[in-house]
């Protein structure tokens, strides 16, 4: 091969990227340095802050960052993730270990270094890639208990009770989901899967009853917060509130009244009622079309990945970020219990930036591997034979090879 060859097919590797995706991911990252801009500037001016865009300034930094590291983890062999997901579980449960032994804020220990980096994000990318090799060098042996269900349960139950214990329910539920639906998708029964979902929820379950904060906040759930009194069931109310008052079109970037002081944390867990009180109902029908398509585009690149790995992989990195921007909305719109979790790409947080920016990078590592082999791949999900529900190239390769 000539240098000139190698330069052209250098090129035409770097354009095989999926700029769907990619401008999906993009958009969202300046809606959310807007609204970051614009729930935090005006309230700290009011307050009189020396520094009044420090937050922007802090999240832009990030999405510089993040934006990084999306290119350079899209140019990296995203099979090198799996050599190293034994390394990288390792020191996320490192970090785990050391966070409980930090000085609480506001009752709880997440962060480490001033704030600057919460272990439990990175511990969901860390969960997805580890399931991923783990679960697609098992094969069929995932029907069996010793080899499956148990070891799965180990796993999930060590990284989600450290987060527990932070305490971070929210978080340890949706890394839990993710593993279970990696779990389905790399081969497990519904038997198993529906004992898992038992088992997980009874645990949950316990630590809800057990817990009084998590059973005041489900117990307020559970009945009309529009008949409670002030402190309980005010921050659904201010929420649902500044949503409903943005009507069609909104007040305008900046002209929201929610942020001075009427729905906590605006930059954070409930931003996205901030920016349907801004933008509208059809900004967030907008924001919300995007994600849909980042999932459409996601599960896209899972089907079409050349190796098990590749697809498990993949997939798990969308099933996190549905979960987590269902999770918020969820809790912005009243649909479920409120958690405080933040809204992929758009809350203010530089660990959830960075880490959702490189979990795009692996995804758009594995889309440009996959353009190099036959397309049309889907999945199956193996109801009548019970085989894995991942698309294997290899067997279509064998199957084209005998048919010859």
């Amino acid at each position: 091969m000539t240098i000139q060859s190698q330069t052209r097919n250098d090129w035409t590797s770097a354009l095989r990227v999926d700029y769907v995706l990619l401008s999906v991911v993009v958009m969202l990252v300046i809606i959310g340095l807007i609204m970051v801009f614009s729930v935090t500037f005006a309230p700290r001016v009011q307050q009189g802050f020396a520094n009044p865009q420090g937050d922007f300034v802090k999240q832009a930094t990030f999405a510089v960052l993040g934006l990084i590291a999306l290119i350079v983890c899209a140019r990296i062999d995203y099979r090198w993730w799996g050599r190293g997901a034994l390394i990288l579980m390792g020191i996320t449960l490192v970090l785990l270990v050391v966070v409980l032994f930090t000085p609480p804020v506001n009752y709880a220990r997440r962060w480490l270094f001033d704030g600057s980096i919460q272990p439990a994000e990175f511990a969901k990318f860390a969960m997805v890639v580890y399931m991923a090799k783990w679960l697609s060098s098992k094969g069929e042996k995932l029907r069996q208990v010793t080899y499956g269900v148990l070891p799965f349960a180990i796993i999930v139950g060590i990284v989600c009770g450290l987060i527990v214990l932070q305490p971070n329910m929210s978080t340890a539920i949706i890394i839990a989901l993710c593993a279970l639906a990696m779990f389905f998708i790399a081969g497990a029964d519904l038997v198993q899967l529906l004992l898992l979902g038992i088992i997980g929820g009874v645990v949950a379950a316990i630590v809800v009853f057990k817990t009084p904060y998590m059973f005041d906040r489900l117990w307020t759930f559970v009945q009309n917060p529009l008949m409670l009194n002030d402190r309980e069931g005010y921050q659904i109310v201010q929420t649902l509130i500044a949503l409903a008052s943005g009507g069609l079109l909104g007040r305008g970037i900046g002209a929201g009244y929610g942020k001075f002081g009427f729905v906590p944390t605006p930059q954070t867990d409930s931003i996205f009622a901030l920016l349907g009180e801004e933008m509208g109902l059809v900004g967030t029908w907008f924001v919300l079309g995007l994600f849909l398509l980042l999932v459409y585009r996601g599960f896209r690149i899972a089907a079409n990945a050349r190796d098990p790995f590749g697809q498990v992989l993949a997939a798990g990195l969308t099933f996190w970020m549905i979960f987590q921007a269902f999770v918020n909305i969820g809790v912005v719109t009243a649909t479920i219990p409120f958690t405080g979790v933040p809204l992929p790409f758009i809350s203010f947080g530089g660990s959830s930036l960075l880490i959702a920016l490189v979990s795009i990078g692996v995804l758009l590592s594995i889309s440009r591997a996959a353009a190099t082999k036959e397309p049309n791949a889907t999945f199956n999900l193996g109801w009548r034979n019970g085989g894995t529900r991942v698309p294997r190239a290899d067997r279509r390769q064998r199957n084209s090879a005998a048919r010859r």
